[in-house]
């Protein structure tokens, strides 16, 4: 057993990755044991992540709030608490806040061979969160 006791602090959202206020407290990082990545995610409200890609695809576990996950095909989708989310290997999407309210999740991904969890592309402009907000299911 390894028991990894809480206390660390919160770390921003990167701005080359995310628009808006996010928070991510990091669960576990791929390691020599396992290729799993966790870290659970706090946006603000309006918050989101840039489009993105994950080789052995994500699965998200919403906690809080109300969300947003949006796929390159266009699809989207309202998330809210106890929801889960399964994106496919390779398939572009974003996810994030509605403009309202605030969202929370935990996200699950594994690392592929090379060490590599997620590739991040071009962030979601505010036309196209827009779309989505008027979009969602």
């Amino acid at each position: 057993m390894k028991y990894t006791r809480s206390g660390g602090a919160s770390a921003v959202g990167p701005e080359s990755c995310f628009t808006g206020a996010v928070l991510i407290d990091g669960v576990r990082g791929p390691d020599g044991q396992s290729a799993v990545g966790c870290a659970h995610v706090r946006f603000a409200p309006g918050a989101r992540t840039a489009w993105h890609h994950h080789p052995k695809g994500q699965t998200l576990y919403v906690t809080d709030g109300i969300g947003l996950v949006a796929t390159r095909a266009g699809g989207v989708q309202e998330i809210r608490p106890g929801d889960v989310v399964h994106i496919e290997p390779g398939e572009e999407h974003w996810h994030g806040a509605t403009a309202d309210r605030f969202m929370a999740h935990v996200a699950m991904q594994e690392a592929d061979d090379n060490g590599e969890a997620v590739t991040w592309l071009n962030h979601v402009s505010d036309s196209e969160y827009e779309a989505a907000q008027g979009a969602r299911s």
